[in-house]
């Protein structure tokens, strides 16, 4: 043992020429530059040196990374290995630096901006059933989010941000809790996680009414038999406005300008409705417009 030991600690205070991986440190203001990518953390390097010195450096112990300095941002994502020769050469503590091994180093740093985006529920999904209906306004709390990181990746960000509820075909004033979900979470930072999203939902009750269709523009002397002489109307509305809805206010209207020669028909349209009725239709699609022949008129008449 005690042979073995001289040993090792004469051949520690020899001179050595080996290879070795050397931290780096990449050194930014971290207020107007974001690295995009993970930076590289070691290069390898060849040096010499003594045994006690190579043996701390290999352990880690009492080392000072080479610092590499970004000033602004950079036009290549690259730094020649060649490059960091002063930085190390700075850094080695009692080693003697023969030449980087380590070709190149890639990196990829981007401005970073504060961008604020309104946040909206997304109008494409559907959340009620045919028998339900969104009323007033959807209320989002808060109604934006602040988002900070690369410019290029908070650009690609929808903007306005569309939430989507987790929940359809809703019944009733609902309030959700909805996640603020994006690409890149862990290069961009948002102000808030989640936003709260009310939603205020109606009943809807079906109805119908029949309605005399009324015949315009019409040239003088035509006179017109309809079949059915009849439209029926068919409408939701909300169940608390059914008392108030004032269902005397639908008219339809039969406009001769459309007839349709080939089949004698012409196409109800709906004119006027009473204010609260929704996804008004009027039945049937078409009316039969039958022209009376001028004998039958006089005798008619007579």
């Amino acid at each position: 043992m005690a042979a073995s030991t001289f040993w090792l600690l004469n051949a520690l205070n020899k001179s050595y020429s080996t290879q070795i991986t050397y931290p780096i440190r990449f050194v930014y203001n971290a207020r107007n530059l974001v690295p995009i990518n993970p930076l590289p953390e070691e290069v390898t390097i060849n040096v010499t040196g003594k045994g006690w010195k190579l043996l701390r450096k290999s352990l880690r112990l009492e080392v000072q990374p080479a610092e590499v300095f970004i000033r602004n941002l950079p036009r290549n994502n690259y730094l020649l290995g060649s490059a960091l020769r002063p930085a190390l050469v700075n850094a080695l503590d009692g080693l003697q630096l023969n030449f980087v091994v380590t070709d190149t180093i890639h990196f990829d740093f981007d401005q970073r901006v504060v961008k604020r985006v309104p946040l909206f529920l997304d109008p494409s999904q559907t959340l009620t059933d045919a028998g339900h209906t969104i009323v007033g306004p959807v209320r989002v709390r808060p109604d934006s989010v602040t988002f900070v990181g690369p410019s290029s990746l908070v650009d690609s960000l929808p903007d306005p941000f569309l939430l989507r509820l987790p929940e359809e075909n809703l019944t009733g004033p609902t309030k959700v809790s909805v996640p603020i979900d994006y690409d890149y979470e862990s290069l961009i930072q948002a102000s808030v996680q989640e936003a709260a999203v009310e939603v205020n939902v109606g009943t809807l009750v079906q109805e119908e009414r029949q309605v005399i269709p009324e015949l315009v523009n019409v040239p003088e002397g035509v006179e017109l038999s309809l079949r059915p002489p009849i439209a029926v109307v068919r409408y939701q509305v909300l169940q608390d406005s059914v008392p108030l809805l004032n269902r005397e206010a639908f008219k339809v209207v039969l406009d001769y300008r459309n007839y349709n020669r080939s089949d004698s028909t012409l196409v109800p349209e709906v004119v006027q409705q009473a204010r609260g009725a929704r996804g008004v239709q009027v039945w049937p699609e078409a009316i039969k417009a039958i022209r009376q022949q001028p004998e039958e008129n006089n005798r008619r008449r007579r």
